[in-house]
């Protein structure tokens, strides 16, 4: 099953706005197929977002495809592990992970997905409280957090 069509992700590129996009909505994407992601789905076929991420957010991806409650959507006629894999390699654009930023999270495993937004002055997609609580702080960094796509 494949999980994506045509439009090339290197287009439009330089004009693209950044996001980055917590692994839960990630799976929002590519395995529940979550109706409130659809509009980020279309921007991302389109090339009107740029989707930043590290090789670590990827890792955390595959280990997260593991996981008992996300394993039985995996099954078929849903997307395999792969397909959702093959989707993060290729809508995303793999950087080098970004230093700390001076925004802290209480969660370390959400902290790479704020460093990464301050340091590309991105958008960080993200439903998680902890994460939408940074808001605020983040903007000051010249960055933004938001529930939803297109932000408000």
């Amino acid at each position: 099953m494949t999980l994506e069509t045509a439009t090339d992700p290197s287009l439009s590129q330089a004009a693209a706005s950044a996001v980055v996009i917590d692994t839960n909505l990630v799976l929002d994407l590519f395995v529940f197929r979550d109706g409130a992601v659809q509009a980020l789905h279309a921007a991302l076929r389109q090339g009107s977002v740029r989707w930043l991420a590290t090789a670590a957010m990827r890792g955390e991806l595959e280990r997260v495809l593991g996981y008992p409650r996300v394993l039985p959507r995996l099954a078929p006629p849903g997307p395999s592990a792969h397909d959702v894999l093959a989707a993060f390699d290729r809508w995303a654009t793999v950087v080098a992970p970004a230093a700390p930023a001076p925004v802290r999270c209480r969660d370390p495993d959400d902290q790479p997905f704020i460093d990464l937004a301050v340091a590309h002055g991105a958008l960080l997609l993200s439903k998680d409280a902890q994460v939408l609580g940074t808001a605020r702080r983040v903007a000051l960094l010249g960055a933004r957090v938001a529930r939803h796509w297109p932000p408000a």
